[in-house]
């Protein structure tokens, strides 16, 4: 796994880029994360980084463009499996943890690729807030959007981090999404799935990037809350 940043600093309002896109997708190339100034919600496929903004509105990002936290790796599938209908996240999310606890990889990280169909897909985005120290969660107070894509088929990025990782990233499964058209996307806190398949990637190996300027370094990052950042991970 290749990540930029933490986020406990993401959470604490650490927002300014640290690579760009075209150094992220030297590092990967499926994955997840923000954009500088939290300007959108980013799913990396097929080598591709999309930009879902604040409508859900997915476009190709830019290689210039400033990306201050994300979690991506070259796709090496270890198996795949169909899945079922699901009711909610939290029905996938579980199925997912059987899914792995099955090859001894909860203590491991994960990426999952699920291609399939969707009754409903709940998800977010945001735009941009240019301000430093303003916590992430009262940033999106300010930006962040909801919104619903019925009927529709696309892929589900699933990013799983282990419960002793928490902090550097988020513990438990993170999940974006992408329409088969690459037209519709955002950070996902709901889905009603119909059918898919999921493409499992087992991680052990992680590479973190740490910002260079000494601005980070006035950020006490064990103060993150975990309560805020797992109201927001959960869209609230």
């Amino acid at each position: 796994m290749f990540q930029v940043s933490t986020l406990q600093a993401l959470a604490l309002g650490y927002s300014r880029e640290v690579i760009n896109v075209s150094e992220l997708l030297e590092n990967g190339d499926i994955g997840l994360g923000t954009f500088e100034d939290v300007n959108g919600e980013m799913i990396v496929l097929d080598g591709h980084c999309y930009r879902a903004d604040e409508k859900g509105d997915v476009s190709e990002a830019d290689g210039k463009i400033g990306v201050p936290f994300s979690s991506v790796t070259f796709f090496a599938e270890d198996r795949h499996c169909e899945i079922g209908a699901t009711e909610t996240i939290e029905d996938l999310k579980r199925q997912l943890d059987i899914l792995i606890e099955e090859d001894f990889g909860l203590n491991s990280m994960h990426v999952v690729r699920i291609d399939g169909s969707f009754k409903r897909v709940c998800a977010r985005s945001e735009s941009g807030y240019r301000a430093h120290h303003v916590s992430l969660k009262d940033a999106l107070t300010e930006t962040q959007r909801d919104f619903y894509f019925d009927d529709i088929a696309g892929t589900l990025v699933c990013v799983y981090y282990p419960d002793y990782m928490d902090g550097i990233n988020a513990s438990g499964w993170h999940l974006h999404f992408v329409s088969e058209d690459r037209k519709k996307g955002g950070h996902v806190f709901d889905v009603v799935m119909k059918n898919g398949v999921a493409h499992f990637n087992k991680i052990t190996n992680i590479e973190i990037a740490l910002p260079h300027e000494p601005a980070f370094d006035t950020y006490a990052l064990k103060g993150a809350s975990k309560e805020e950042i797992k109201s927001v991970e959960q869209g609230e």
